[in-house]
């Protein structure tokens, strides 16, 4: 059944353009378009589909059906509607349909998450998703749940509808996008997805006391991925493994990590309309004209002198407590450092303070503006990711996508896709630190900047590297139809012995 394209269904609790709160809605934006145009025929590619809640914020889709689904002791309405994401295929437009599961009680409120009731409201989610499959009248080779807020789905699969043929034969992928975040209620939760408590054990659902959906994902699913080789490695360690380390280690010759991609078509440095000139790997003199531009954007002096950037959530995970011991040592150096984000309000106030005490050297803007992200990915010369942990990263992919060297701890997806520069061999695309302490990072910095101040054709060799590496959703993309032809291997072997 391999010779033919898939049919795919990519369920999430967030897309983009529809709805976003983080990395989460431009996977689940992005590769459904790669997915859609790899690996297919003169048909058009894979027949590839997206599934999500309906939230208040999302508008314009089309009313598609609706029908009861048994939910608890009673029974709720799901309303479908079908918009689309747009695809390039060969030259031109294709549209992946989007099916967007309504309920006026569940979604149409403000914020996607942190309500009281999330698990009673992705419990009917998944329910309502899988009591649409058959109403279509498509069946899907591989569902791919992403994050805790589907992992009823492969759980859901393997148990309430274990004995209909219809759903034996779709095999479920489950993508861990941070392993911190897993949808652990209390053990009533059952309830909702209608099955008994015989479910509640260690080695199923029941986790420390609750019911956990990430938990019903991983122990479920056919095949189980995140987001980079090496977090799938460190996820298995108890440093990492969010009290899931032996759970994982168990599944491990399940496990797969791939790394996420970025869309091309957005992040081009070439065409990109955000920043102020366009260049590439080919014309790379053009990007000093961004950091002079930028540097009188935000009033610094306009000067020829290294730029650090630095856009991110302001929280302990990516490694800003390194950076607050090392801030007055750096401003001491001849450079200019760029920061935008927002979290931590201890993290907003360090950095503020930084840019008070430092106007000439430092600014810091709070919150955050796609414009300006943009023009400091193609401004700064240097960009850090001194990261505790990181699942995969994408600023990184972007930084690299722009020419800016990413200064990088060796964890997760930036172990997988920032390689340390050799100044013998003039190898690498990055300068990496591995031991978690600001002296470390520091000397990763210090190393940037002797290769940009010393060594001016070393430093745009190792620009137009870094330039020209691929981390588009193409690539991401054949890894993924891989991953899914494992997970449909295991329902066959599964069905065969039934």
């Amino acid at each position: 059944m391999f010779d033919r394209p898939l049919k795919i269904l990519l369920v999430s609790s967030e897309v983009s353009p529809f709805a976003k709160t983080g990395g989460l809605a431009d996977v689940a934006g992005s590769l459904p378009k790669a997915l859609a145009t790899a690996g297919g025929n003169v048909y058009g590619g894979n027949d590839v589909r997206v599934a999500m809640p309906r939230y208040k914020q999302s508008e314009g889709a089309k009313y598609l059906m609706d029908f009861p689904v048994p939910f608890g002791s009673r029974t709720e309405t799901a309303i479908v509607r079908l918009d689309s994401i747009e695809a390039q295929y060969r030259g031109e437009q294709r549209r992946v349909p989007v099916y967007m599961i309504d309920n006026y009680h569940y979604f149409f409120r403000d914020g996607i998450y942190m309500h009281e009731d999330d698990a009673e409201r992705f419990a009917f989610f998944c329910l309502a998703l899988l009591e649409m499959l058959p109403r279509l009248g498509w069946q899907p080779d591989i569902i791919h749940c992403n994050d805790w807020q589907t992992g009823p789905i492969p759980f859901l699969i393997r148990t309430k509808y274990r004995g209909d043929d219809f759903y034996t034969r779709i095999a479920t992928v489950f993508t861990i996008h941070n392993l911190q975040y897993q949808g652990n209620f209390s053990p009533d939760a059952l309830d909702f997805l209608g099955v008994g408590d015989q479910y509640l054990t260690p080695d199923q659902v029941e986790f420390y006391g609750s019911v956990s959906y990430i938990k019903m994902g991983i122990v479920y699913a056919d095949v189980v991925n995140t987001v980079s080789r090496t977090y799938a490695a460190e996820i298995q360690r108890p440093e990492f493994g969010a009290r899931m380390d032996g759970l994982l280690k168990k599944r491990s010759a399940d496990l797969y990590g791939i790394v996420n991609g970025i869309n091309y078509h957005e992040f081009n440095p070439d065409k990109d309309p955000r920043i102020f000139r366009n260049y590439n790997s080919h014309s790379i003199e053009h990007k000093k004209e961004n950091k002079f531009a930028l540097q009188k954007e935000l009033g610094l002096p306009v000067r020829e002198v290294p730029v650090l950037g630095l856009v991110s959530r302001l929280v302990d995970q990516k490694g800003l407590d390194l950076l607050n011991r090392i801030m007055d040592d750096l401003m001491a150096l001849d450079i200019q450092f760029i920061i935008l984000g927002s979290g931590d309000p201890y993290y907003e106030g360090q950095f503020n303070s930084f840019s008070d005490q430092y106007p000439e050297k430092m600014v810091s803007r709070i919150g955050f503006n796609t414009v300006l992200a943009q023009r400091i990915y193609a401004g700064a010369d240097i960009f850090l990711m001194p990261s505790r942990f990181e699942p995969c990263g994408l600023g990184q992919l972007i930084s690299m996508r722009y020419g800016t060297i990413p200064v990088a701890r060796a964890t997760g997806g930036l172990a997988d896709t920032v390689n340390d520069y050799n100044p013998v061999t003039g190898s690498g695309n990055g300068f990496v630190f591995s031991e978690y302490n600001s002296h470390a990072l520091y000397d990763a910095i210090s190393r940037a900047l002797r290769l940009y101040g010393q060594n001016p054709a070393a430093w745009r060799r190792l620009v137009r590297a870094a330039m020209e590496i691929d981390y588009s959703w193409a690539r991401s993309a054949v890894e993924y139809l891989q991953l899914y032809r494992e997970g449909i291997k295991k329902i066959m072997q599964w069905t065969r012995s039934a």
